[in-house]
Order: structure tokens, then C-alpha cells, then sequence
């Protein structure tokens, strides 16, 4: 049986109706019916109509959570906010929406991993404009007024990451500075921390590379005590800042200091949940980037063709970044044909999904293996 198949016989079933009796209330016939709900016949939106009218349901209910990444976002645009919400309430403001807005960080956060900057923008500003009207004006013990500034700040890390990837960098330095304050305020140093070292990286990628190796450096600096997973993440942006700037040993060094980092972790040890996407493939692939800026091109091919091979496809924005960096490899290695044949490949997903980075770094490798 289909998933949409058993979500039409399954809403059927519980309005009570038969599929005789269901037939009688559309136009087609019983063993149809059957066979859209058995999935031997695929059911297409003009059945899902049928049935919603024919059950009084509504058609996204039948439907059920939607696959579609971007359709995700635009529902998220138009849903209440819990933030909203309560203002209008004029409620106390308790654990119970401090949660809600947490998880909501989280759900945007995965959002990220599918749906460009340029679509997810939107959102992020919205969440963020009300989420700071709530600690602004809201009324709440010290203790949730500590949870609902981490909120801001991990709302403008990511609110400057998706005005970076959608090439919007003035915007994004606001966010991430705005952030720091929140985090400041909050007492998380680490926070505060990963935001200095984001906006380290759009430096170090459009902006000045020595002025961003300083403030990844004072990043890690500032964020004393982060866990190991976290600490990884801000050394990778050293890493990435120094090698930008020419400084062959400081990368290679914070570059070693990321595999220490990334050693100490321990289940035991608790981490934010900002770096969930933290693996040894993500560091391969820093590691081959940083190759490449430091001209070694060949020995960045195969830690990049292992890290793409081994991701989630459905990432289409990192599967094609890392592609353009492979690219890149090939073509600064003289095999132009093959990297000819990956940017090929980076440029088609480009057109799906809007993101402003990814655009720029297509046309740059595109330019190079002409």
C-alpha cells in the first residue's frame, strides 16, 4: 500500500464510510477507489480533492507532512508563531513557550539543510523579529530570560548564515553582531563564539582574510570551554580563514588542532545543538579546501570525492558546494574534462535551489576550467 494510499483509506475509514458508499459521493467506482487506496493505481491530486470533499477533510490532511522542503518553509511562513501568539495573549512568558521557541530553532536549523538561503531568508527574519519583540516586552523569571536570549542569538546566527548564503552581507553581519549581544547577555560564551566565527567565515570568503583570521582566532579565544564538537567547528574556521589568507602553518596547524578537537568528543559530553552536522566527512571536506588554497589540489581530490560520496543527497546546496570544490581540485590539477564533467553537475543543482553562494561559487569554477 502507498503512504498516500493508506492516508486516503485511513481518513475514509474514519469518517465511517464504505467504498460503496464513498463512490456514491464521487465519481468513481468502488474498485477504483480500491485500487488508489491499495497503491495498485497512483492517487493524483484530483483524487485527494475528491476525497477531501467527499469527506469534509482538509487536503492537507490527507496529504500528511509534506516532502517538499520548500513547500515546508512556505507552510512555515503562513502558520501562527507561537512568539505572535503570545504577545497577543499577553501571557507570562513560562518554560512551556520558552521550549516551543527552542524547538522552533531547531526545526529551521534542518530547514537550512534543504531550502537556499534566498527562500528560508523570510522566515528566519520573522522568527527572529518576533522572538526579540517577546524578550523585549515579555514578562519572565531570570531563569527563562537566560533561554529566550540563547533563542535570539541562535536565531541570528542563523539569520546572518541564510542572509550570507543568499548574498546578503551586510545583512548578516548586523544579525551575527546583534547576536553576540543576546549571547553576551545570556552568559554563553560558546554562543557567542560560534557567531564571531560565522561572520569570521563570510569575511574570510568576500571579505578582508587577515581581519577574519583574527576574529576566528579571538572566536576560539573568547569561547573557553566549549565541548569538542563545537571547538571543531570554530578551529575549522581558522583553518579556513588562515588559509585564505596565506598563512600555510597557522592552517595547517589549526587544522591539527581540529582532529585533536574533534577526538575528545564523548557521548558524555553534552553539545549545542548547532553542530549536529559535524562529521569526519565535513572536516575531510575543510580539509580539502584548505589543500587547495594552499596549492595542493591533488591531495584534496580524494578527501573531497569520499566526503561527497558519503552524503545525504537530499543536502542538494552542500552536495554541490563541495562539488565545486572538487572541481576545482580537478582543475587546478590540469584534468579539466572531469572537472568540466562535476561543475556540470554543481550547475544543474544550482538551479534548484536559491542560493546566492552556491551561484557564485558555479560561476567562479566555471570560469576557471573554461
Amino acid at each position: 500500500m502507498s503512504e498516500l494510499g493508506a492516508r486516503l483509506r485511513a481518513a475514509r475509514e474514519t469518517a465511517g464510510l464504505s467504498l460503496s458508499a464513498l463512490a456514491a459521493r464521487t465519481h468513481y467506482s468502488k474498485p477504483y477507489l480500491s485500487q488508489l487506496e491499495s497503491g495498485a493505481r497512483p492517487a493524483k491530486p484530483d483524487h485527494v480533492v475528491a476525497y477531501s470533499r467527499a469527506l469534509n477533510v482538509a487536503v492537507e490532511a490527507l496529504y500528511g507532512p509534506s516532502l517538499d522542503p520548500l513547500r515546508v518553509a512556505h507552510e512555515w511562513l503562513v502558520a501562527d508563531n507561537p512568539a505572535t501568539t503570545h504577545q497577543e495573549a499577553g501571557r507570562r512568558v513560562g518554560a512551556s513557550l520558552a521550549g516551543e521557541l527552542e524547538d522552533r530553532v531547531i526545526e529551521l536549523r534542518l530547514l537550512d539543510d534543504t531550502v537556499g538561503g534566498g527562500d528560508l531568508i523570510p522566515l528566519v527574519r520573522r522568527e527572529l523579529a518576533n522572538t526579540t519583540e517577546v524578550v523585549k516586552h515579555g514578562s519572565y523569571t531570570e531563569a527563562i530570560g537566560r533561554r529566550l536570549r540563547v533563542v535570539v542569538g541562535e536565531l541570528s546566527q542563523l539569520a546572518g548564515w541564510v542572509a550570507s548564503d543568499a548574498g546578503q552581507y551586510a545583512e548578516a553581519q548586523r544579525a551575527y553582531l546583534e547576536g553576540v549581544s543576546a549571547a553576551d547577555e545570556a552568559g554563553d560564551k560558546v554562543l557567542a563564539g560560534q557567531l564571531l566565527s560565522s561572520l569570521a567565515y563570510q569575511m574570510a570568503n568576500v571579505g578582508d582574510p587577515a581581519d577574519a583570521a583574527l576574529l576566528a582566532k579571538s572566536a576560539v579565544a573568547g569561547a573557553r570551554g566549549a565541548p569538542p564538537v563545537a571547538r571543531t567547528l570554530l578551529l575549522e574556521r581558522v583553518a579556513w580563514a588562515n588559509a585564505r589568507s596565506r598563512d600555510r602553518d597557522g592552517a595547517k596547524r589549526a587544522l591539527d588542532a581540529v582532529d585533536d578537537a574533534y577526538e575528545a568528543r564523548s557521548p558524555d559530553i553534552a553539545e549545542p545543538h548547532w553542530v549536529y552536522w559535524m562529521s569526519r566527512d565535513e572536516i575531510n571536506v575543510m580539509a580539502g579546501r584548505v589543500l587547495i588554497e594552499l596549492g595542493d589540489p591533488t591531495g584534496a581530490a580524494p578527501l573531497l570525492t569520499e566526503a561527497i560520496d558519503g552524503y545525504d543527497a537530499g543536502h542538494a546546496r552542500e552536495v554541490a558546494l563541495y562539488q565545486t570544490w572538487l572541481a576545482e581540485s580537478y582543475g587546478r590539477s590540469g584534468e579539466l574534462d572531469a572537472a568540466r564533467v562535476i561543475i556540470r553537475r554543481a550547475r544543474a543543482a544550482a538551479s534548484d535551489v536559491n542560493s546566492a553562494r552556491l551561484l557564485r561559487r558555479v560561476n567562479e569554477i566555471e570560469r576557471l576550467v573554461e
